[in-house]
């Protein structure tokens, strides 16, 4: 680029950040750089339309067209050449805006006389904030120099903005993060849970802009780019794990980026500072990442934002420690987090509000093991909320309440009352046998999978551990655990559950659980592929390790394994063979034995309800997995947000398949339970307990609403309603129970 147009970005930066000094209004200030703008290009026009809210722009400040049009003139989103830049974030540069698709004509804006038009969306870090557009009478396209200094201009406005610098009356220039604000994203966890956010990430705060001298600025870049690139280094140097060192060589691969940090010295060479360098570049990052679909290229975009906010944060000194201390009430908002780092925080949290993640996220496993409250796909929500900000979490629904008003606020809190006084109804019966109006008793279990939430054993009135995910020890690590280690951990899992049972599920990796040190499949349907009981007998090692511990923790106490996602009967023999085999293994050793050994399996696979008449007689227990079963069964993936929730579980099919197990098992005396989140909804649990189930297992919190509503039901009144709404012809029966419940009431 020539010295000369360098010089006149600067220029132009060095006012503008003059403007952004001086003490005056936020109309004020708009008013400036429009007029700052239009003049350094030598444009008649200059224009910024904000967005008043998420699908409204409107006209707050301009040179050159109409002084009355300001704040007056709104369009919606997508409309005309400025709502199409602001919907797709894409440049629009043409040298005949009427001809343009979509041009629409604002008469009180008297721009019918310009010709020329360039629109740059005002961005940062993806969030949309509205349109910079400068329009000229002369019919010409914008130079490539000139587009870029209206994107640096639009830069600086974003920065601008988010620091507070055009507050003013009107709706669009409220202060950001004061609106209340409401997040609808998807249910990860049940419950609801008020307090203060506390962010995982907290955001990079740039607030010099614009610098003098660029030699400067760019010796600052260079130092911390490569302070990051020695950091990266260092970390690759102790990794050992080959996925590690391949994300890390991704990593590495970034930072080494010649074309990155051109782009940068570029930016600063026109006049930002290396901080404002870098946020401009990813913010252009995040613009592209929403508008990729391959997974793949989303992950490397991944990599080089992450990379950036090590940079920011290397450049501005703001780590993590900003001082901020932890509210007494947190709610933790993250864009996603691990399960090892959620496990850090523990029960401290009151909620967990992610912009990501998935509903069998190893999160979303964790927030489940640990009764909290959890909201996936809130998007947008780490740009808007601030540390402190008051937030509600309604994991039932799915919402987000940031900032609420004070009809919100009641109403939720009204809510959370209301579920305060069935909390207490349900302690009350916490000791009570569940047995139901009909004399029939129903055993109710919960699910564990940490000693987090043994504690609520005794509490929950659960009569012991119908499922016990031993995965999650493995998830939390970033090595494989040892065989006396897990001895040790299931050991205190059979302590603190004080003789009551505790079914033990072997590792259930694969789909959506991947170990941090195990090398991912490249599968394209991994709920279908390579997991659970297929990897720990094609890899017998592990499985082995994971019984031999088992027995070991025993110590003598009764034991029971079950084995996840058995298709069929040679299957579930070949993993008893390994059960024997460490049985003869601990014997020849002199180890103490269970007193009893129970081995089932899970039945998740509709193979496995037709297995032969053999199957059921030689398993000791069966346990039908719900939440894979379903999904099989329907063809419905629960990770689909589009699918997963077009099916019932008391869909008329799904019942009678669930019978017909049921029948098969006791038939040949095998016990049987069902577990997964359908167990802990009354109204599925009391339609599965009328066709027959006697055993239901399910999260803890659940066990006081389940049981509630059996002991107050007449099972063999909910079957007759059931088998009526079969021959009826019904596609569920849950209208027809609700109609038998409204009458129990």
């Amino acid at each position: 680029m020539p010295e000369r147009t360098e010089s006149e970005s600067r220029k132009l930066l060095g006012r503008l950040r003059d403007t952004m000094a001086e003490e005056a209004a936020g109309q004020e200030r708009l008013d400036k750089i429009t007029h700052l703008t239009a003049d350094s290009m030598g444009t008649e026009v200059c224009s910024i339309y904000l967005f008043r809210d998420d699908e409204t722009l409107e006209l707050c400040a301009t040179e050159g067209l109409k002084a009355e049009a300001v704040h007056q003139t709104r369009m919606r989103l997508g409309e005309g050449l400025v709502g199409r830049v602001a919907r797709t974030g894409k440049i629009v540069n043409t040298a005949n805006a009427p001809a343009e698709r979509g041009f629409r004509y604002m008469p009180e804006t008297g721009e019918e006389i310009y010709s020329s038009f360039l629109g740059v969306p005002i961005q940062r870090l993806g969030e949309k904030l509205g349109v910079l557009v400068v329009q000229s009478k002369e019919s010409r396209e914008y130079t490539s120099d000139e587009i870029y200094a209206l994107e640096v201009v639009a830069m600086v406005l974003a920065e601008m903005a988010e620091l507070g610098a055009f507050v003013g009356e009107g709706a669009a220039l409220k202060a950001r993060h004061t609106d209340p604000v409401v997040f609808r994203g998807t249910m990860g966890q049940e419950g609801a849970a008020e307090g203060h956010v506390w962010l995982h990430e907290p955001r990079v705060v740039v607030t010099n802009l614009v610098a003098d001298d660029p030699e400067v600025e760019s010796r600052r870049l260079l130092e911390a780019v490569d302070r990051l690139r020695v950091s990266v280094d260092q970390i690759l140097a102790s990794a050992s794990d080959p996925e590690q060192v391949q994300v890390l060589e991704a990593y590495r691969m970034f930072a080494n980026s010649k074309g990155w940090l051109r782009r940068m010295e570029e930016d600063i060479g026109r006049g930002l500072s290396a901080e404002a360098a870098v946020e401009k570049e990813q913010s252009a990052a995040r613009a592209r990442m929403s508008q990729v679909t391959d997974a793949y290229l989303r992950e490397r975009l991944q990599d080089l934002d992450d990379l950036s906010n090590r940079l920011l944060r290397l450049l501005t000194g703001q780590g993590r420690e900003t001082g901020a201390e932890l509210p007494p009430d947190p709610v933790l908002v993250a864009r996603n987090i691990g399960p090892g780092e959620l496990l850090e925080y523990g029960r401290a949290l009151r909620g967990v509000v992610l912009e990501d993640g998935s509903v069998g996220s190893h999160a979303a496993i964790v927030a489940r093991a640990l009764a909290i409250p959890l909201v996936i796909h809130a998007g947008r929500i780490t740009t808007e909320a601030l540390n402190g900000d008051h937030i509600m979490v309604d994991g039932d629904t799915g919402t987000v309440h940031l900032r609420p008003d004070d009809p919100v606020v009641n109403a939720f809190r009204d809510k959370m009352a209301m579920q305060a006084k069935a909390l207490e109804r349900y302690a009350s019966i916490r000791d009570t046998p569940c047995v139901t109006a009909c004399g029939q008793h129903i055993g109710l279990h919960m699910n564990a999978g940490l000693m987090a939430d043994l504690p609520s054993l005794a509490n929950s009135g659960a009569e012991g551990v119908g499922l016990f995910r031993t995965e999650l020890q493995f998830l939390i690590r970033n090595q494989m655990p040892k065989r006396t280690e897990l001895a040790a951990i299931y050991a205190r899992v059979l302590d603190a559950a004080q003789g009551r049972r505790v079914v033990f599920r072997t590792l259930d990796i694969g789909s959506d659980k991947v170990l941090p040190y195990m090398k991912p499949n490249d599968e394209p349907n991994p709920a279908l592929g390579w997991r659970a009981i297929r990897v720990g007998l094609d890899r017998p090692g592990v499985l082995r390790m994971q019984l031999q511990a088992l027995l070991r923790a025993s110590g003598g106490r009764p034991l029971s394994v079950m084995f996840p996602f058995v298709a069929q009967l040679d299957e579930y023999r070949a993993a008893r063979a390994e059960m024997d085999k460490a049985i003869a293994r601990e014997r020849r050793l002199g180890h103490t034995l269970p007193e009893k050994i129970e081995v089932g399996a899970m039945l998740e696979t509709p193979s496995l309800a037709y297995a032969p008449d053999r199957f059921f007689a030689e398993v000791d227990f069966l346990s039908i997995g719900g939440n894979d079963l379903k999904q099989f069964f329907f063809a419905a993936d629960r990770e689909n947000e589009r699918v997963r929730r077009r099916y019932d579980t008391l869909n008329t099919s799904f019942l009678t398949f669930i019978e017909r197990i049921v029948e098969r098992a006791d038939a040949a005396g095998t016990p049987m339970s069902f577990c997964g989140e359908d167990a802990g909804r009354p109204v599925e649990a009391l339609c599965l307990a009328a066709i027959g189930l006697r055993t239901l297992s399910m999260r803890a919190p659940s066990i006081g609403p389940v049981k509630h509503l059996l002991l107050r039901a007449d099972l063999g009144a909910v079957r007759d309603v059931i088998h009526r709404a079969r021959e009826e012809g019904e596609q569920s029966v849950r209208p027809a129970v609700m109609e038998h419940l409204r009458t129990m009431a």
